[in-house]
């Protein structure tokens, strides 16, 4: 059962839903590191582990996105990105798991093996990869891909924002707060008092303050931004929130009209629009610690910031007689098993330069360049 619709039944019959996500995720209390750093009490809440193939805070939000393009029989779903973004493989892995076609429009990507593993897997997924050089030809052809798609299987496809939150993606995250108010009703964690998650088109942020509401708790949440302030700001943030209610209260009137006052709204910079010290010797041994004690790794750019302000937080003092929640919404799980049925040279030539030169030497490559 979809611990939102638990609370709010109208919601679960108006809303359209796929089940793609093993939910509820687990919380785990971090003892030994909560001594270290200097909190009261510390917990991971794991969206890392919320796919069976591969998870993340994407996943959540493609659960009620597909499940519209579902509910109005739509065939594909489409989305213009790059090869690089998490957001590209997890729509392509959802699509498969939702029974729709996927069409990935792409911008060029760094070399590197994110990339290298996102084409490959996506392939494996059975989407329709493209690459053009720049905007205005990808928007063309896009256009172009667009009514192709429609005509060969009269429907139109879906297009899944990549940069982009919206209400009813944001309706996943309204959804996850519910179930962590369950998960401290049955007694796996208390309330927090804080909740720190990366901050980037602001869904998951926005999503867990208009549930955390809703289901009256008083747990504040620290989003820390990846992003410079012309995508992720308060101004936008409110005005997501407003959309989000509106879009809720007018499916289910019971569901409140809840407002975002500027004082509650906590916008951090994480390490990208700070200096390179930012990043001090304790992070490092605190993420060594995670990494140890739960299997977990932290990207670089989104929830590495989100912990390392929790860990300069308690570095002053802040958390002393605190509960401190780590929202991690990064999947770093290996799919070389997977990826190394696949050969490169089935991708599209423009895909190629990726895998070849020096890629090639990647030892890490050898299973996907057969004989």
């Amino acid at each position: 059962m979809v611990a939102l619709f638990e609370h709010y039944p109208q919601l679960g019959i108006k809303l359209p839903y796929v089940s793609l996500a093993k939910l509820p995720t687990p919380v785990h209390k971090l003892i030994e590191l909560a001594g270290d750093i200097g909190v009261a009490d510390l917990y991971i809440k794991r969206d890392d582990l919320c796919g069976i193939v591969y998870g993340g805070n994407k996943l959540r939000k493609l659960e009620f996105i597909l499940g519209k393009a579902r509910r109005c029989h739509k065939k594909e779903v489409l989305i213009i990105s790059r090869p690089e973004y998490k957001h590209t493989l997890t729509t392509s892995i959802c699509a498969q798991n939702a029974g729709l076609g996927s069409i990935s429009m792409l911008l060029p990507g760094n070399d590197g093996a994110l990339v290298r593993q996102n084409l490959l897997m996506s392939h494996y997924c059975g989407t329709e990869l493209h690459q053009y050089r720049n905007m205005p030809l990808l928007s063309l052809a896009t256009a172009c891909e667009f009514l192709r798609h429609g005509v060969k299987t009269g429907s139109f496809p879906v297009f899944v924002r990549g940069s982009r939150s919206c209400p009813l993606g944001t309706i996943g995250y309204v959804n996850a707060a519910f179930e962590l108010k369950k998960q401290i009703d049955d007694g796996e964690m208390p309330e927090p008092d804080r909740i720190y998650v990366a901050l980037s088109s602001m869904g998951t942020a926005v999503g867990l303050m208009i549930g955390l509401k809703a289901a009256k708790l008083k747990s504040e949440i620290v989003s820390v931004r990846a992003l410079n302030t012309k995508m992720a700001n308060a101004r936008k943030m409110v005005k997501l929130f407003h959309k989000t209610i509106g879009y809720l209260n007018s499916l289910d009137p019971s569901f409140p009209k809840l407002e975002l006052p500027p004082s509650e709204i906590d916008i951090r910079l994480g390490s990208y629009c700070q200096e390179s010290d930012f990043i001090t010797g304790k992070v490092i041994e605190a993420k060594s610690q995670l990494e140890k004690s739960e299997g977990v790794k932290l990207d670089r750019d989104y929830t590495e910031n989100a912990f390392t302000c929790l860990i300069t937080d308690a570095e002053k003092g802040e958390l002393k007689d605190k509960v401190a929640l780590f929202w991690h919404t990064y999947d770093c799980r290996d799919l070389s098993n997977i990826i190394s049925t696949v050969d490169y040279r089935e991708l599209p030539r423009c895909f190629h330069r990726y895998f070849e030169g020096g890629a090639r030497k990647d030892a890490s490559l050898s299973k996907n360049v057969k004989p």
